[in-house]
């Protein structure tokens, strides 16, 4: 069940994205009086599932069976659809070709362009339905997973520069300690300041090892729900334990290896309340576990009126933006080998949640449409910064390239493109079988 609805998930994500990204392409299109031959969600190389093409219109719309993408086939202009034939008449009055460079350019830009707006209205619909919560880096201390421990981040440490660098949000340390392409980390260690030199060669261990700061969450009571077995065990929020059956314990991550052993036991758990230390006794359940919810430290939520939601919204997406600009530029560094987190349509999956949100899904959705829009303006012939780049260059040299090279262009661009899937897939598959 958990993964057919991320698959939905997936599936309605893409699609919505797909159609908005293609109705950029098409409305610019019609604007300029251009014709639309194809409008496709999913593209139908020979064979569509629906079709139709409305009376006194130029536009077939459909969606086809390969659920790789989407397209607007656009009169006059050498896209992925390889279909050259029209090109060997002359230009006609509605043909892309046969307009005037600014406006193919902001045909060509139109998709990107709607993918960009579309992440601010989500931003700015998550800001004023949410407001913005985020865990605060100040004050806050990291637990670390093997990777961390072995490059010299220790349990309890709180980071407090990437060089010079001061990240704010906890959630995203590791990105940008990656990002920042730091040397050296600023850690406070038992009091201490101490520097980490980061060793640049273990980037793309970072970039491949989620989990290596997670929250260092001190073990204090925030509820004892009902089913809990030790809902009336005594315990009042607030209440810190320090020690589970004499063992010390800093963190609730130390619990679990403490409880491990002591299922369906009951074992005493020392408690800090106010002034006072108490011995308890509880009851752990037949999972390891207290049943108990502890406290999230740093949690911070700023409001937002619809009003103010506006601009916070635009910054949040171009913040987003230039995180991923920055994520490319590993991902095109090879000594990163950032290449090896590139993931498919198995990755997006994993990102979605087992269960809906609407929270997390509009999320990941801008998220999505802020990656989708800055993928296309990757100067790669076959997408749409390929086509920008070359009409720019016309724009600036007064010379348009032929059609033959743009046709030859395009195939080379199709490869490239062949070649990142098989990449991304190949990664995906790396990571499930190990």
């Amino acid at each position: 069940m958990v993964v057919l609805i991320k698959i939905l998930q997936v599936i309605l994500a893409l699609s919505v994205l797909i159609l908005i990204h293609e109705l950029g392409h098409f409305l610019f299109a019609k604007l300029f009086r251009i014709r639309v031959e194809k409008f496709y969600l999913f593209f139908d190389a020979g064979f569509a599932l629906f079709r139709f093409k409305p009376k006194n219109s130029d536009t077939e719309y459909g969606i086809g069976w390969l659920p790789l993408g989407g397209y607007c086939k656009i009169s006059g202009m050498i896209d992925e659809s390889m279909d050259t034939e029209a090109l060997k008449s002359e230009p006609k009055p509605w043909e892309f070709r046969s307009k005037p460079a600014w406006q193919r350019l902001l045909v060509m830009f139109g998709g990107v362009l709607f993918n960009f707006i579309f992440a601010i209205l989500i931003y700015i619909g998550i800001m004023a339905g949410w407001g913005e919560t985020y865990i605060s880096n100040e004050d806050n201390s990291i637990y670390v997973n093997e990777l961390a421990y072995d490059m010299g981040f220790r349990n309890g440490d709180r980071i407090l520069k990437f060089d010079d660098y001061t990240p704010e949000r906890f959630e995203m340390l590791q990105a940008d300690m990656a990002r920042q392409t730091a040397k050296k980390a600023t850690v406070l260690r038992d009091g201490d300041t101490v520097n980490i030199y980061i060793d640049q060669s273990m980037i793309g261990e970072v970039l491949n090892s989620p989990g290596m700061f997670s929250l260092a969450i001190p073990f204090v009571v925030d509820t004892v729900p009902e089913f809990s077995p030790n809902h009336n065990a005594g315990l009042m929020k607030g209440d810190r334990i320090t020690a589970i059956d004499g063992k010390a314990v800093e963190f609730l991550q130390d619990s679990k290896a403490i409880l491990d052993g002591y299922e369906n036991q009951k074992i005493d758990i020392t408690v800090v309340r106010n002034r006072d230390t108490l011995d308890i006794p509880v009851q752990v359940d037949t999972s390891g576990r207290l049943g108990i919810y502890a406290s999230i430290p740093g949690v911070k939520t700023k409001e937002y009126s619809v009003i103010s939601a506006i601009p916070a919204g635009i910054r949040h997406t171009f913040s987003t933006i230039g995180g991923y600009l920055q994520d490319l530029k590993l991902v095109f560094t090879p000594s990163t080998e950032a290449y090896k987190s590139v993931g498919s349509f198995i990755a997006m999956g994993q990102i979605f949640p087992a269960a809906w949100d609407w929270y997390r899904f509009l999320n990941i959705l801008a998220l999505l449409s802020v990656m989708l829009g800055v993928m296309n303006l990757i100067p790669i012939p076959a997408l749409d910064g390929g086509h920008i780049l070359f009409t720019l260059y016309e724009m600036v040299t007064g010379r348009k390239p032929s059609d033959k090279f743009l046709a030859a262009a395009q195939v080379v661009g199709m490869v490239l493109l062949l070649g990142l899937m098989v990449l991304a897939f190949g990664n995906d598959i790396g990571r499930l079988l190990r």
